[in-house]
């Protein structure tokens, strides 16, 4: 599911607003309402999030907290493999200097 980066910044999108219509979020990741719903629909039969209808709209949301944190790992992971000190170890290495 995460091969694809439209369907990370869903993800992502998801993660930060709680829970969004189609056409809202196009517009976060800048693709085609059509697009955005064929991706929601995978990630629907993969579980990673749901759907709620409210009138005539539907809204996505995540699953669980489990979506949020596999899309966090594969970005942490994928910042180990750029090589020199990932973005998040230094976050935490600011921490420690400052304590």
């Amino acid at each position: 599911m995460l091969a694809d980066a439209t369907r990370v910044r869903i993800i992502l999108a998801l993660r930060e607003s709680g829970k969004l219509p189609v056409n809202r979020l196009a517009k976060v990741v800048h693709k085609a309402p059509a697009a955005v719903s064929q991706h929601l629909a995978k990630l629907r039969l993969a579980r990673v999030v749901t759907a709620r209808q409210e009138g005539n709209r539907a809204f996505y949301r995540l699953a669980n907290e489990h979506a949020s944190q596999m899309v966090s790992d594969a970005i942490f992971q994928a910042e180990h493999s750029l090589g020199g000190v990932p973005r998040h170890h230094r976050a935490d290495s600011a921490k420690r200097a400052s304590a």
